[in-house]
């Protein structure tokens, strides 16, 4: 294959002639088509592709290992754009190699994945090639990227998935799992702490069957990355363990298969390969420049790229004949026969290890394995309890031992969050070198909270049932992980404790007070606070059956009693949401609601209320978003709309709670940052405690002190 100069100034194949060499007219097909959807759409980022498409044709005809008509095939070789804005990279690529429209589950809609049309729809109302690529949304994107750096970590959890599934399932004779992830990134992914993160956790774990492709362009959106990246990213990333090479020439498809070849040799260490290209290329005034990273380049440009590229000045959407075709002829010519080996492997396995291959049924269908909850405990009453990320951490065992594909770990918290698996066989996900197996359970993501989460996603990616966990002070660094879960619809669980005061001497930096309504605030995110022990368990219980949602369990530090379930009603409500804990005869005077930890606490003071003769309604609400999808018919059994008299205690931000107050209720929450002391004296000095919810249900019921 030749090598197309990287000068702006000179002219290709045939001096301004449509170019004869059917490489070089698959490449201009990419930059042309990516050219063209983002004038038309008058929005998008056209530089990026023109700059690429050497690269990413090499990558996906000559090595990508991957069949387009069985695009969900599960030894594939991924491929991740992190940098996602140039999404019309990808969806050329996806157009010409002629993926067929199959999506997570198998769902075969019998048509190409994108079709011309489609392509000339980008970034419009309900097309397939919004401008950003979205997971589920586009048969052939693995991961939906935009926020840069995300992609980064999300491969770094394909890459630890592919190893953890080979280590678990590959048998002599029989290797199921020996594919690479490969991920394009650039200078702005390079820029984000979280790339960092992930690609240091990837040095530390020799994840040699990653490679990330840096487009070294020099462009960022505010002009040369000059004014604020000058490091040697080549230097950083040997300090990370990472094998780094170069091409000096973005054109130069041969030299770039030859880097490919040795980065998938290079078996102990991810490889980054720096690619050195000129954004725009081929844009005789914009080469090179700003203006062609984030905008359309203009109607006269494009003629002129076109000129320049030896392209018809007039045609839009072009696509010369045989082009498809010698697309296809090398990445699925090699991925058919590829799949169709597999799939015959798989026969075989099936046949002599047919209860791993049942796993991976399930692992592959997102289902769960037989028996699952068969030992999720339940726990005995008791007035000094205890705390709810220990129950947490009993239950979590209990579940994981009967759940073979279950792994996660925290973000160096652990032994706090209670999240270690000790059952035998557990492990560690470590190098041998490192005193572990890449087939352990057992996840140690270092400080690197951000990564964390954003290898989870690429965990779940792979049907792997991921979980993670930290403080929940800590979740602030992990929203864009939390939410692009939640895009994707992936059922991560991260675990947060120390989710109130109750930290206690840690003081306002470490207590959480608004993190409880960002996070429920988020769409898509299952939020429960449970109340004790038993409500822990049902918590587990309930999350592990949502496929299609993230879940985050806030759980305490400090101990909480476990109420007697012969007295008060049954912790299987906690599937609804929200239910109705104890009640009093007839009408109630006063409705006392309140989550987590709290809970007990409006326990207390319904004793001394019922003492004084008054009727309290006991609600427990660990669930905000399980209970908004109740009926309404349900929720007004559980909040009649009629008892307008309502206390809601939690020790967190107050927004949201007049939902279930009204405007004529009241609130017992944090207004500010906490402070630095015992527990038990944060909560006289906060106002959580049993006189100040019996002062509150005084008033409301109408009946003061």
């Amino acid at each position: 294959m030749r090598s197309l100069t990287t000068s702006p100034l000179m002219a290709p194949e045939g001096g301004g002639a449509m170019p004869t060499n059917i490489d070089t007219l698959c490449i201009n097909t990419i930059r042309t088509l990516s050219m063209d959807a983002v004038q038309k759409a008058n929005s998008g980022h056209p530089g990026t592709a023109m700059a690429l498409a050497p690269v990413a044709y090499t990558l996906w005809r000559d090595v990508l290992n991957y069949d387009p008509a069985n695009p969900l095939w599960p030894n594939r070789d991924r491929f991740v754009l992190s940098i996602g804005h140039a999404s019309m990279l990808l969806y050329s690529l996806i157009y010409l190699a002629g993926i067929r429209d199959v999506r997570p589950g198998g769902v075969s809609n019998d048509r190409p994945a994108l079709t011309l049309e489609d392509i000339e729809q980008f970034r419009q109302l309900d097309s397939l090639t919004p401008g950003h690529p979205e997971y589920h949304h586009t048969a052939g994107v693995e991961t939906t990227t935009g926020p840069l750096g995300q992609g980064c970590g999300n491969s770094v959890g394909m890459a630890i998935a592919e190893k953890w599934l080979a280590e678990r399932y590959n048998r002599p004779g029989f290797t199921l799992f020996d594919h690479h992830v490969y991920t394009l990134c650039g200078d702005g992914d390079n820029m984000e702490g979280v790339s960092s993160e992930a690609a240091s956790i990837a040095g530390h774990l020799k994840l040699g069957n990653l490679t990330w492709i840096y487009d070294s362009n020099h462009i960022s959106i505010e002009g040369s990355t000059r004014i604020a990246f000058t490091e040697s990213v080549h230097k950083r990333f040997e300090a990370y363990g990472w094998h780094v090479l170069e091409l000096k020439d973005a054109n130069d498809t041969g030299d770039m298969r030859r880097l490919l070849a040795e980065a998938k040799a290079e078996t102990s260490r991810p490889t980054l390969i720096i690619v050195h290209s000129i954004i725009g290329w081929g844009a005789p005034h914009l080469a090179g420049t700003a203006e062609a990273h984030g905008s359309p380049l203009g109607v006269e440009e494009v003629r002129e790229t076109k000129k320049f590229y030896g392209w018809p000045e007039d045609r839009n959407f072009y696509v010369p004949e045989g082009v498809p075709e010698h697309f296809q002829a090398g990445i699925a010519t090699r991925g058919a026969a590829a799949s169709r080996a597999w799939d015959e492997l798989f026969r075989a396995y099936r046949a002599k290890y047919p209860d791993e291959a049942a796993q991976l049924d399930h692992i592959f269908a997102g289902t769960l394995p037989e028996g699952w909850d068969s030992d999720i405990p339940v726990f005995d009453a008791d007035a000094k309890g205890v705390a709810s990320r220990a129950s947490s951490g009993k239950v979590l065992n209990e579940i994981a031992k009967n759940y073979p594909w279950m792994i996660g770990g925290s973000a160096d918290l652990s032994p706090s969050t209670k999240t270690h698996l000790t059952f035998d066989g557990a492990g560690d996900f470590q190098p041998p070198q490192w005193g572990g197996t890449y087939g352990g359970r057992n996840l140690h993501f270092g400080v690197r909270e951000h990564a964390m989460g954003s290898i989870s996603n690429g965990l779940a990616l792979y049907g792997i049932r991921a979980y993670c966990s930290g403080f929940l002070i800590f979740s602030d660094y992990m929203k864009p992980p939390i939410r692009l879960s939640s895009l994707m619809k992936l059922p991560v669980t991260y675990i947060f404790t120390h989710d109130s005061i109750g930290v206690g001497e840690d003081g306002p930096t470490h207590q959480p007070i608004e993190q409880l309504a960002q996070l429920r605030a988020t769409p898509g995110v299952t939020v429960l606070r449970p109340a004790d022990a038993n409500e822990v368990a049902e918590a587990w219980r309930t999350l592990i059956q949502i496929r299609d949602r993230p879940s985050v369990l806030a759980l305490s530090r400090q101990n909480l009693p476990t109420i007697c379930r012969k007295t008060y009603a049954p912790a299987t409500g906690l599937a609804k949401g929200a239910y109705v804990l104890a009640d009093a005869q007839g009408r109630p005077d006063v409705i006392l609601m309140a989550t987590g930890s709290e809970v007990g606490l409006i326990v207390k003071a319904a004793e001394k209320l019922k003492a004084d003769g008054i009727k309290v309604r006991l609600v427990s609400m660990p669930s905000w978003d399980l209970f908004e999808a109740q009926p309404k018919a349900y929720r007004d059994s559980v909040l009649p709309p009629d008892v307008t008299a309502r206390v809601a205690v939690e020790q967190a931000a107050q927004l949201g709670w007049d939902r279930y107050t009204g405007l004529a209720g009241e609130t017992i929450v944090m207004h500010g940052f906490g402070a630095s002391a015992p527990a038990g004296q944060l909560e006289v000095k906060f106002g959580f405690t049993v006189d100040a919810v019996v002062a509150a249900a005084r008033r409301q019921a109408g009946k003061p002190a």
